[in-house]
């Protein structure tokens, strides 16, 4: 037999060995995430801003991967109970987190013994925040920042502050106001915001800060009075409440913000395909109108804006715990 032929069915054979290689799918993992119902943690307990947002982004979210996405509550601890659950899952992707500024940045601050590593985690992309407003009750002639301040000066020590514990957003909101304004306000902790909202309702504090959703319904039946927004931008939940930045105090900004993040290790196959299915979630109108009505705003995509708030939130807070002295163990 002639040489030629054989070269000839050879190489025919060579090629479609390559063409099958070529056309060959993906591996099944890869081709199917997710294959079943991802588990996203909340750090805080049912009822709050961060499991109303994160329900809300766990149903649409949900909606762009076609799998469910099954919130799972575990509070305590400022948030480190939940990221050492996280910290803890396999980085297959079907565990997530729901981060918030305490998980991801002012706990390794507060805690000399923290249980997980922050920088460890894996970041997807930021997802929401919801504006803090300052509020005030039974101080005669304060209705804007400037009179607080003003009045809080020439009564250094008089006025109480309610928060929802050593540590918490509000806690550290208002000591935020107090470094930036150099006033003299005592701080009062409580167990949870609430109790914070119906202790300055009942006299035993003056000020408050929390979420929109949290003090605006205590504003309109007249039990409380909003002092600003503490952010750069009027929110449209409250369009006639001036922001810290209108009022002169550009630094004075604070709000609930949240991240989507997964354990150490989670690929970036996984993270590409989480951060793009959460981008198109939050373009929803349906989603960004719910979120709006509350007051919370969506925030930009991707690892790269996440590094940056990140860094950013670290330096701010730092100064803050540092000036207020304040540690949990």
């Amino acid at each position: 037999m002639s040489l030629r032929p054989r070269i000839r069915e050879l190489s025919v054979l060579g090629f479609c060995l390559v063409a099958a290689l070529l056309s060959w799918p993906e591996p099944v993992a890869a081709q199917s995430y997710p294959a079943k119902p991802i588990r996203l943690i909340i750090p805080f307990g049912a009822g709050g801003i961060t499991d109303v947002s994160g329900r809300l982004v766990a149903q649409y979210l949900g909606e762009e991967l076609k799998q469910q996405v099954i919130v799972d509550n575990k509070p305590g601890a400022g948030g480190s109970i939940a990221a050492q659950s996280l910290a803890q899952a396999q980085p297959d992707g079907y565990t997530l987190m729901l981060g918030t500024v305490g998980t991801q940045v002012v706990n390794k601050m507060l805690y000399r013994r923290l249980n997980y590593d922050p920088a460890a985690l894996t970041p997807v992309s930021l997802v929401s925040n919801s504006p803090y407003v300052m509020a005030a009750a039974g101080i005669d002639g304060v209705d804007n920042l400037q009179t607080l301040v003003k009045y809080a000066k020439s009564h250094p020590g008089a006025l109480n502050f309610g928060s929802a514990g050593n540590g918490s957003s509000p806690h550290l909101g208002i000591e935020l106001f107090k470094l930036t304004t150099k006033t003299n306000i005592v701080h009062v902790a409580f167990k949870s915001g609430a109790e914070a909202v119906n202790a300055a309702i009942g006299g035993q504090v003056q000020l408050v800060i929390d979420a929109i959703p949290v003090i605006q319904p205590q504003a309109k039946a007249g039990r409380l009075k909003m002092l600003a927004i503490a952010a750069s931008t009027r929110n449209a939940a409250a369009p006639d409440v001036a922001t810290s930045a209108e009022q002169g105090l550009a630094e004075f900004q604070i709000g609930s913000w949240n991240a989507l993040v997964g354990p150490p290790g989670l690929s970036k196959d996984h993270v590409k395909v989480l951060g793009e299915a959460l981008a198109r979630a939050l373009k929803r109108p349906n989603l960004a109108k719910r979120l709006a009505d509350m007051g919370i705003e969506t925030m930009p995509s991707g690892v790269a804006a996440y590094d940056a708030h990140v860094r950013s939130e670290t330096g701010k807070w730092a100064k803050v715990i540092q000036a207020a002295g304040t540690q949990l163990d």
